[in-house]
């Protein structure tokens, strides 16, 4: 195995290259910094080339203690933290982060998949856990909900289309007109409308509203989808809240480009 910081630029040379991966987005624009942490090549490589496409610059470290030496140096947006490393494990590397005072949001990402393993990467300071085998488009996406997140939250009022949230006072609007929501709905129509125009999968819904680990047996946010349908796109107006067929859901204006949904 070769060091982390040689192998890390090979895989900052192969992201340059736009040849290297179909569909490559280059942007002049200032792009979200991202530190990839992560000892298994081709899955930094899979990570680095996700990210890039979604307008993220990535740069890669390939084992745990100088990831976290790496960290605490740059000035990183995002950083997608394996669970498993060699010199330093992942629990350990986010939990000095976090006493070094850094606040930047954590992706863990981890074949070991139990409940336990993942309650201990989020208490020991992770913002999300991932386990593999991943879906990339749902890895970039976490991503996104993240570096939203970090963002300042100044805004007092959520809007789409005619749908409005008052987040301070808690209360929904479609129309002008009011809407009743239990505490549930307001938290999930909260997570739909801060991701607005995004397709949510049930696990990231599942885990963001209801704080545990989703169970692919349990219907309950369909059942919730329901109900929030009834109240918000049961009036005449047109649909805002979309299934995405064999994925999850997403809230989108009528105007808004979205994928194929019913």
């Amino acid at each position: 195995m070769t060091n982390g910081p040689s192998r890390g630029r090979l895989a900052l040379q192969v992201m340059a290259d736009p040849l290297s991966f179909p569909g490559l987005l280059l942007v002049s624009a200032p792009m979200p910094r991202v530190l990839v942490i992560e000892d298994d090549e081709t899955t930094a490589r899979e990570i680095i080339a996700e990210l890039s496409v979604h307008g993220m610059l990535a740069e890669w470290v390939a084992n745990g203690r100088d990831g976290l030496a790496q960290a605490l140096q740059g000035d990183y947006d995002l950083i997608t933290l394996d669970r498993m490393l060699p010199g330093m494990d992942g629990i350990d590397v986010v939990a000095e982060l976090r006493r070094a005072g850094s606040d930047a949001p954590v992706l863990m990402i981890s074949a070991l998949s139990d409940v336990d393993e993942r309650v201990r990467g989020l208490r020991a300071g992770g913002d999300d856990y991932l386990t593999k085998p991943f879906a990339p488009d749902e890895m970039s996406a976490r991503a996104e909900v993240l570096l939203r997140r970090r963002q300042p939250q100044s805004v007092q009022r959520l809007r789409v289309a005619d749908l409005e949230l008052d987040l301070v006072s808690h209360v929904a609007y479609r129309g002008g007109q009011p809407l009743t929501l239990l505490p549930t709905e307001y938290r999930l129509l909260e997570f739909l409308m801060r991701n607005s125009g995004q397709v949510l999968t049930r696990t990231m819904i599942f885990e963001t509203v209801w704080g545990f680990h989703f169970d692919p047996g349990t219907n309950v946010i369909d059942v919730h989808i329901a109900r929030l349908r009834r109240k918000i796109d049961g009036t005449g107006q047109p649909a805002l809240i979309h299934t995405v067929r064999g994925t999850g859901y997403m809230l989108s204006a009528a105007n808004e480009t979205a994928p194929v949904v019913s």
